[in-house]
């Protein structure tokens, strides 16, 4: 255990990878703290407690943690309903800190009952709209800071009180707000060595200090180690308990799907496979410890872990130096976080708004099945101007009635509706048995059975990514009748992975709903051209002994 947590086999990899990415977190953290309604303070102790327990303790080498922009939107939610409920934001620390205690436990609990296997089944359309509603809700309440001007705590506040947004403005605040997302967006393409956001919170604070321009900052930030911060959860009103129990869930089923889609990312640059279970267990340790110290809670950060493995970093010390980095932080430079302007830390996190929203779903919904749009439509509009917990609920209600009333009417047509048919074990068809025995070491088929909707994708994609050290698929879709917005991005990823991999991909028995919908976003013939889709397999097999050597 100790050798798979202290592997100094690449510590200056590891280190190089641990500080760069600290360096990204820095201000997104201060940020994130700010966003929350806590302070900055508390996204510091946040992206310190989980940077460093969730890599010591998770399921991903190289994941690096802290405050994320879904976690963070669904903490303000939180601190903005219990204030409302205890009437000052002193009063209802005892119910926010209970919330993120709880959900961290939740996240353990998920973790020791494998409850990842199951997170993997959510609805492409229900991530999708939950996601870029909370990237709307990111840009919709900076807008008053990117302004110089106090915000209301909600999107539909904000949108009412738009009109002042025009009247009372600061020009200097819209300056630094508006030099933050220059340098956000144009430094990279001078370098990429130094992170821009880091470029973008200094050089704009320092022309807001150097002008002494009269816009409103962070304000005092604590220094030192923080406290323990448990006394209010023992004076929690009963009539708090059930916001407390909605929240926690919320932050800790969204914290898992945020920390498991980064760890794939990662595996994906690494090559390696994370522990599910274990990144859980991880997470929720890091979140529980971070509760107690009033720290809002966090998930895995995919920028972050991205520039971690870009710099070299490859073992758990690279998420704990990314961690202890921010520490150092915190006990050598809060006085100096505390002039950073406020409409600094909205130019960073409008541009992160935007980049949560999911412009490929968005972009494609004239494309999918209609069903799926309408869920991702209804989730959007619920998770931006309502209530972010109805909005998963009525997001995975709708896709499941949708999808049974859709399964029903194929049963009706006589169609067999069955699972995806596995790689091991899997016998030929008839029509392919001597083909596929004679070139079975270069040539891979696959089977489907039934549509491809949101409950096999995972499942699909995984299988149809382990393939390698063949010259081409075969995916055989006479038995599909029907795709759903999941099934169809399932697909996209795995073609891309074969591509990557030099294997030809032949499709064949498509019938009328697949291929409309495999063309309206190109992946027919931008993925597989046209000349590699064929009525039968026969085709298919006539293809490969002219176009590949070796094939008779």
């Amino acid at each position: 255990m100790l050798k798979d947590i202290f592997d100094f086999s690449n510590i200056k990899g590891d280190l190089t990878g641990g500080l760069v990415a600290g360096v990204v977190a820095l201000p997104l953290a201060l940020a994130f703290g700010v966003q929350s309604g806590l302070g900055a303070i508390s996204g510091l102790y946040g992206a310190i407690a989980v940077g460093i327990l969730a890599a010591l303790f998770g399921g991903t080498l190289t994941q690096a943690s802290g405050p994320t922009g879904p976690m963070t939107v669904v903490s303000a939610a939180l601190v903005a309903s219990a204030i409302d409920i205890a009437g000052s934001l002193e009063s209802a620390m005892g119910i926010i800190i209970l919330a993120f205690l709880l959900g961290g436990v939740l996240q353990i609990l998920f973790g020791l009952i494998n409850i990842a296997g199951y997170i993997k089944y959510f609805p492409y359309p229900v991530v999708s709209g939950f996601m870029s509603g909370v990237g709307l809700i990111i840009v919709i309440l900076q807008l008053f800071p990117f302004a110089g001007l106090d915000s209301a705590k909600s999107t539909v506040g904000v949108m009412q009180d738009l009109p002042r947004l025009f009247t009372d403005f600061k020009w200097q605040a819209l300056a630094l707000g508006a030099l933050t997302v220059l340098i956000y967006y144009v430094f990279p393409k001078i370098t990429k060595a130094v992170p821009s956001p880091l470029v973008a919170l200094i050089v704009a604070s320092l022309v807001a200090f150097f002008l002494k321009w009269d816009v409103p900052v962070i304000g005092e930030i604590p220094s030192g180690l923080p406290s323990l911060q448990l006394d209010g959860i023992l004076s929690i009103d009963s009539s708090a308990y059930y916001l407390i129990a909605e929240y926690a869930l919320v932050l800790a089923v969204l914290g898992s799907i945020d920390s498991l889609l980064t760890s794939v990312i990662a595996d994906n640059m690494t090559k390696t496979k994370h522990n599910s279970n274990r990144e859980l267990i991880g997470q929720g340790i890091g979140n529980a410890v971070a509760a107690m110290f009033g720290g809002i809670p966090g998930a895995g950060a995919t920028k972050g872990t991205v520039v971690n493995i870009n710099s070299g970093g490859r073992t758990r010390l690279s998420g704990m130096f990314h961690g202890l980095f921010l520490l150092a932080v915190l006990l050598g430079l809060g006085s100096l976080a505390a002039h950073i302007p406020l409409a600094v830390l909205a130019g960073i996190l409008i541009p992160i708004g935007f980049k949560i929203v999911d412009t490929k779903g968005l972009k494609h919904l004239t494309s999918v099945p209609r069903a799926d749009a309408v869920v991702l439509i209804v989730v959007l509009l619920f998770t931006t101007f309502g209530s972010l917990i109805q909005a998963v609920g009525i997001g995975l209600i709708l896709a499941s009635l949708l999808f049974m009333k859709k399964a029903s009417d194929l049963g009706e047509e006589g169609i067999e509706v069955g699972l995806l048919a596995g790689f091991d074990g899997e016998k030929p068809w008839k029509d392919e048995e001597e083909f596929y025995n004679k070139y079975k070491d270069r040539v891979a088929i696959k089977h489907l059975y039934g549509p491809l909707f949101f409950g096999f994708t995972s499942h699909f994609k995984d299988q149809l990514q382990e393939i390698s050290e063949v010259d081409a698929l075969i995916i055989r879709f006479d038995q599909v009748p029907y795709i759903d917005q999941s099934g169809l991005y399932a697909l996209e990823d795995a073609l891309l992975e074969l591509d990557k991999k030099g294997i030809k991909v032949l499709l064949t028995g498509l019938q009328t709903q697949p291929m409309d919908l495999l063309s309206s976003i190109d992946i027919v013939p931008d993925l597989v051209p046209e000349e590699q889709l064929f009525e039968d397999i026969e085709g298919s097999f006539e293809w490969l002994r002219t176009h590949l050597k070796g094939f008779e």
